[in-house]
C-alpha cells in the first residue's frame, strides 16, 4: 500500500475550472504556477491540476459537458517580486493584463496582480504583506490501494 500526500491550503478545498482551450491554458498556469513556485500536481489528456485547482475540459467526466465561465481566482505569493514575476510570466503564456503589480486598499501591505486567463478568469497573485500565518498550510497523508496488475 502507498501513501499519497495532498498539499492544502486554507479555507478553500479546491476549484474547478472548466477551459475551452485546455492547451492554452495549460501554457498560462504552468507559466504562472513555475513563477509562484507551485509544483504541477498530475495531467492527463483532457485535465491537470496543481494543489486546490482543477482545470479540465468541457469533455471530462467532471465537466458535465459545460464551461464554467468566468471566476476570480487569487494565489498566494511569498512576496512582491513573486507577484511581479507570476504577472511577467502569465502575460507571457497569453495572459492579459487585469491590473499591473501593486499595492491595493484591501489591507496594509496588500500587494497584488490581475490577469485575464485564456477563457475569461480573473488571476490573481498576491503577496498580504507582513501579516503573520498560523499556519503555513495543512498536509493530508492517506493509504492508497497498491493499483492492480
Amino acid at each position: 500500500m502507498a501513501t499519497q500526500t495532498l498539499h492544502r491550503g486554507r479555507l478553500i478545498d479546491h476549484i474547478q475550472l472548466v477551459v475551452a482551450d485546455l492547451p492554452a491554458s495549460r501554457r498560462f498556469y504552468t507559466a504562472l504556477f513555475d513563477a509562484l513556485g507551485i509544483p504541477l500536481g498530475g495531467e492527463g489528456a483532457d485535465y491537470f491540476w496543481a494543489d486546490e485547482l482543477f482545470v479540465s475540459t468541457a469533455d471530462s467526466a467532471a465537466a458535465m459537458g459545460r464551461l464554467t465561465g468566468r471566476h476570480h481566482l487569487a494565489f498566494q505569493a511569498r512576496d512582491r517580486a513573486t507577484v511581479d514575476a507570476a504577472h511577467r510570466a502569465g502575460l507571457a503564456a497569453g495572459g492579459t493584463d487585469n491590473g499591473a503589480p501593486g499595492e491595493r486598499h484591501y489591507h496594509p501591505g496588500y500587494y497584488a496582480a490581475f490577469l485575464i486567463d485564456p477563457d475569461g478568469n480573473n488571476i490573481e497573485a498576491v503577496c498580504h504583506g507582513a501579516a503573520r500565518r498560523n499556519a503555513d498550510a495543512v498536509t493530508l497523508a492517506f493509504d492508497v490501494p497498491d493499483a492492480a496488475p
